[in-house]
């Protein structure tokens, strides 16, 4: 059986190499990503199962990511959670409102994570 993919999308590395870390210990597969850009391109690629998503990055926003996935049918199973520093009430509500799985802020708890994370497409394995 494949293991379930997970793209991560954030510009900083303080976070993406710890997550990674956490994610193949929890036994996903991990891609990572740095820009808009680049997320795109992995996830016509890699067609990840879910996609944690920061919203400030470098070209395009966590948001504008957001509406390209769900314009696309084939993608319309891949689910996504926003992890980001944007802890305002109207930054979450804007984000749940899109239809985003969850919104979890930094810093956040691995364990509250990594149980959004099997909640939504189940263990790694």
């Amino acid at each position: 059986m494949d293991r379930k993919k997970i793209l991560i999308i954030d510009d900083e590395l303080s976070i993406l190499v710890p997550l990674q870390f956490l994610m193949e210990k929890e036994g996903y597969e991990t891609k990572l990503a740095q820009s808009g850009k680049e997320a795109i391109e992995k996830i016509s690629v890699i067609r990840p199962d879910l996609i944690l998503l920061d919203i400030m990055l470098p070209d395009l926003d966590g948001y504008e990511i957001y509406q390209m996935i769900r314009q696309r049918a084939e993608w319309e199973s891949i689910r996504v959670i926003f992890l980001t520093a944007k802890n305002r009430d109207a930054d979450m509500a804007k984000g749940l409102a899109m239809g985003a799985d969850a919104y979890i802020t930094k810093p956040f708890s691995n364990i509250e994570l990594v149980e959004k994370i099997r909640e939504l497409i189940g263990p790694g394995r």
